[in-house]
């Protein structure tokens, strides 16, 4: 019989944390479609102030349901240099405040004498699936998936209750655990379990589920949770170490965050201890016949503990960690074709990643644009003295087409909403066109290299006139950054008369020109250059419009 029991228990506490697990990634991918404006916004107003960095770690952390997923997110802004490292520490330690939001769910479902809350809330999972298969408005099953979520918790709750039924039934099994009483064996315990599961708040509500079917005691679950801190940091150290340098510091931030908290709680219930005052008594006091929600107090409770004690460190933990893990001389990305805002740890995150790459899309744009700049000084001065630079920027322009197309690619795969899957599908269309304007930058300094071979350059008037057309397309540029930047259509209706002046001045170019030929003022050689480069220009300018009608299909 005891066979039959191990094996059932076994399987249901196997299928409980698998539909626990499912119903964390739906809800972490439904609320980030939903507030996804929010998240961006919320994160767009990080700065060096450490209160706004904890509040905002523990926010998204709250949203996305992982204190891990959050920190190898803030590992992308770190290695694309939007954040800074003292600001990812705070953020870090806010993670940790609001990763402690599942095991008060839990706990919240297991109020009274039974779980009937928390199969009420169970019935939720099937409310949600009807709205996500029955409706057929996008928001509707995006709420409905998020609803689904939130039932399906709690039947992984009560699914891993049931299997802790089952072993309660042995009494060899409640002789064991009882049998652990030695605090530094349970905190083991408890980073064991928590690096199996990669997640402490999946261990927290495991042990929620031990103590309310009497397998553990509060004090055997307390240490077990502080445990379960320091295990949750091995997929983010797995993730950091084979990443950057910075990768790892924010990998440490995580681990030393917890370490330093964990031995100073312990210590502290320790010497607690020979005054006979134990954390248990201290939390059974003031949630009395609650044993779940006292443990769910105390995760909440340790960790904001943790915060306050590591906040004023910030400092401190950044020089350590710079100790740790020295910049490597010589070592410079600069000098390699590289995405500047976007890394994979982003896309745990994706309405994040979509703000980035809208970053990342303008950096290409102004390098495409710099380069256009730059061949007509060289054209227009035969001062190739920046012709290196040139070329690898033109390098860069063709690794990043490629870089962020295979990036979007990525993010498409996970759940967006409607408006945020239709800028990723534009996105592939504007680096191309930013791709084939650095193209035509690279003709324009092949005519001025083919000129200056054969000694010959355009005239005065014909100089004055690229001027003027270069001012042109740098306003016409200006209007088109802007209203991309800012999805801001009366901008883009200001760049549309900038283009038309463009087809102006480039067919009074190619007009002048002809009158030049007929009275002898320029060679029919570099007559055929200066055409090309009015036709290239002009080339320019619609790929720029191209870029900007984009905001017309997700605004």
């Amino acid at each position: 019989m005891d066979d039959v029991v191990i094996i059932t228990a076994i399987l249901t506490l196997v299928a409980g944390i698998g539909v626990f697990l499912t119903a964390c990634s739906m809800l972490s991918s439904n609320i980030e479609s939903v507030s996804s404006k929010k998240m961006k916004a919320l994160f767009s107003k990080a700065s060096k102030s450490k209160l706004s960095g904890v509040g905002i770690g523990a926010v998204v952390t709250a949203a996305i349901q992982s204190s891990g997923a959050t920190t190898i997110m803030v590992m992308g802004f770190v290695n694309a240099a939007v954040m800074s490292l003292p600001l990812a520490a705070t953020i870090v330690f806010g993670s940790k405040i609001g990763t402690t939001i599942t095991a008060q769910i839990a706990a919240f479902g297991m109020v009274g004498d039974s779980i009937s809350m928390a199969a009420i809330f169970a019935a939720f999972a099937g409310i949600g699936a009807c709205m996500t298969f029955f409706s057929g408005k996008e928001n509707m099953k995006i709420w409905g998936g998020l609803i689904t979520g939130f039932g399906l918790l709690f039947v992984g709750l009560a699914m891993m209750t049931d299997s802790m039924s089952g072993f309660a039934q042995m009494e060899s099994v409640k002789q064991f655990l009882a049998g652990i009483d030695n605090v530094i064996l349970l905190l083991f315990l408890g980073i064991g379990l928590s690096a199996l599961a990669q997640s402490s708040s999946v261990v927290t509500t495991l042990l929620i589920a031990m103590l309310v079917t009497g397998l553990i005691d509060l004090e055997q679950g307390i240490y077990l949770a502080l445990g379960s801190n320091i295990g949750a940091c091995v997929p983010v150290l797995l993730a950091g170490w084979a990443s950057t340098d910075n990768a790892k510091r924010v990998a440490l931030i995580l681990l030393i965050f917890n370490i330093i908290g964990v031995t100073i709680l312990t210590i502290a219930g320790l010497v607690m201890g020979t005054m006979g005052i134990t954390y248990s008594g201290m939390f059974n006091a003031m949630f009395p016949g609650a044993p779940a929600t006292a443990l769910a107090m105390f995760h909440t409770i340790s960790n904001v503990v943790f915060v306050i004690i590591m906040l004023p460190l910030t400092g401190w933990l950044v020089r350590v960690l710079f100790r740790l893990v020295p910049e490597r001389k010589g070592f410079d990305k600069k000098g390699e074709p590289h995405l500047y805002y976007l890394d994979e740890y982003m896309l745990k995150n994706p309405p994040l990643a979509i703000q980035q790459a809208k970053k990342e899309v303008l950096n290409m744009a102004d390098m495409a644009m710099d380069n256009y700049r730059l061949a007509i000084h060289m054209v227009s001065t035969m001062d190739f003295s920046e012709k290196k630079h040139f070329y690898e920027v033109e390098e860069e322009l063709n690794y990043l087409d490629k870089e962020i197309s295979r990036y979007m690619v990525m993010l498409s795969e996970h759940v967006l909403s409607d408006k945020d899957q239709t800028y990723v599908s534009t996105v592939y269309h504007t680096t191309c066109d930013l791709e084939r304007i650095g193209d035509y930058a690279k003709n324009i300094v092949e005519y001025a290299e083919k000129m200056d071979s054969q000694s010959e350059s355009f005239s005065e008037m014909a100089l004055g006139e690229i001027a003027q057309l270069k001012i042109l397309i740098d306003d016409l540029y200006d209007k088109i950054r802007a209203a991309y930047e800012n999805a801001d259509r009366s901008v883009l209706e200001q760049a549309y008369l900038i283009e038309d002046k463009v087809d102006d001045i480039t067919a009074t170019m190619a007009t002048n020109h002809v009158h030049r030929l007929n009275l002898g003022k320029c060679t029919l050689d570099v007559g055929s250059e200066f055409l090309s480069l009015t036709s290239d220009s002009e080339r320019v300018a619609d790929h720029l419009i191209n870029m900007g009608k984009t905001i017309k299909l997700y605004t």
